[in-house]
């Protein structure tokens, strides 16, 4: 792999505990968000001890995590990654109501989606915490 960025992959991690809420992200999100990142790696999660074991690697650019997960929602595991993990990558939180909007800033998410979900409002929340992290990203590969 060069070291061009175009030849550069970033880790997408989705976290749904419902496969076809997963797949549907995966789809909005594509193979490349929008054209001036990255090429993306899809990480799926169902279970909450799996997406922090993910997010303390320090391998997720970009974490999408859907609200409505059971036992346990993304709003609490975004909001214990946001406390509790260095250098955490940004987090898309994907709500099913509107008056979740409250929650989903107690959650510390950087960036919030409403069910349904918008294929395109989707890639492009995506795309500007890809860019994010790009900017940001405390260490280096």
């Amino acid at each position: 792999m060069s070291s061009g960025s175009t030849d550069e992959k970033m880790k997408v991690l989705v976290y749904s505990d419902d496969a076809a809420t997963r797949a549907e992200v995966i789809q909005a999100i594509g193979r490349r968000p929008a054209a001036d990142v990255p090429l993306v790696e899809i990480v799926e999660c169902a279970t909450e001890p799996k997406v922090h074991q993910w997010l303390g690697s320090g391998e997720i650019d970009v974490a999408v995590l859907d609200g409505e997960t059971q036992p346990a929602g993304g709003m609490g595991v975004s909001r214990q990654a946001k406390d509790e993990v260095y250098d955490c990558p940004p987090i898309c939180l994907i709500i099913a109501r509107r008056d979740d909007r409250w929650l989903a800033e107690w959650s510390k998410a950087d960036a919030v989606v409403s069910q349904p979900l918008e294929p395109l409002v989707l890639a492009d929340t995506v795309a500007d915490l890809m860019r994010r992290r790009s900017a940001t990203r405390l260490n280096a590969k």
